[in-house]
């Protein structure tokens, strides 16, 4: 059980003194890039769909194969 109690006291004293957290900006900042990212990913994602969709559809004559 001591081992535990040192561990999470170190935890908090790391977590509160050594880590240098992000400022609001910098959050907001992230937030938008991985949503811009993930956006264009979707879209690349969805062109792809469809294009394999029309091959398979001219190739096999079915529709979403």
């Amino acid at each position: 059980m001591e081992r535990i109690t040192l561990y999470l006291k170190e935890s908090y004293h790391e977590l509160m003194q050594n880590v240098s957290w992000p400022t609001w900006a910098q959050l907001q900042e992230s937030t938008i890039v991985v949503l811009v990212t993930s956006v264009i990913l979707a879209l690349l994602v969805f062109v792809m769909d469809v294009a394999c969709s029309v091959v398979f559809k001219n190739i096999y004559g079915v529709w979403g194969a």
